[in-house]
């Protein structure tokens, strides 16, 4: 239960950063993670974690010296500046991470029984959608690399659930029509793979499907 717990608390504080309960600590993590990114177009991975690291280090131990002076000369109760984060329980006892294994490997032969599906055409109309999304991914290669896509989506992923938030009557009634028209469209190209005609017109004194 403990780590159940945990694991709630922690999905808490992200979906906290991700709709901006607490501004300023979001905009840090927020710009920090871009910058880290966009640095990358410059610098090798290793310069920038390095990099990142020796400046995490430098400013923590020199807050922590400052709250040991601090308390050397009774101006400061000598509680360490980090002990929250020090106190964060992110272990896993052995139940818990035999429980993630299951699902991960679970997960992993599920994913290699859908593309077994999708390479070997287990499902005709499945894999036509497959191979236009793979083109869709090539088409998008020549446009930009994958970088600048990772950078877009953690623009995105902190900018349209708050948006969402905002304008969730409108984005439902768009999103309802769009899914219906994707729904239309499904249906009629799964009629034709499987060699049937449109639709019936469901209308009063419609046009009747052949042979009625």
């Amino acid at each position: 239960m403990g780590d159940s717990g945990d694991g709630t608390k922690m999905a808490s504080k992200v979906m906290d950063l991700i709709y901006w309960k607490d501004t300023e600590r979001t905009g840090v993590v927020l710009t920090g993670i871009v910058v880290g990114l966009l640095s990358l177009f410059q610098l090798s991975i290793i310069t920038v974690v390095s990099t990142v690291s020796l400046a995490v280090m430098c400013f923590t131990i020199s807050v922590r010296i400052y709250y040991q002076l601090l308390h050397a000369l009774s101006w400061g109760d000598g509680q360490h500046p980090f002990k929250s984060y020090l106190d964060l329980d992110i272990s896993f006892t052995g139940e818990h991470a035999d429980c993630l294994m299951r699902k991960a490997i679970v997960m992993t032969l599920s994913a290699a029984d859908t593309m077994k599906n999708l390479f070997f055409v287990g499902n005709l109309f499945e894999s036509l959608k497959f191979l236009f999304l793979l083109y869709l991914v090539t088409y998008l290669g020549h446009l930009c690399n994958g970088l600048t896509l990772l950078i877009i989506s953690v623009i995105v992923l902190f900018s349209l659930p708050l948006f969402y938030q905002r304008r969730q009557e409108e984005m439902d009634g768009y999103i309802a029509k769009v899914q219906g028209r994707i729904d239309s469209i499904k249906d009629t190209l799964q009629r034709l793979a499987t060699g049937g005609g449109p639709p019936a017109d469901s209308t009063p004194g419609g046009a009747k499907p052949k042979g009625q």
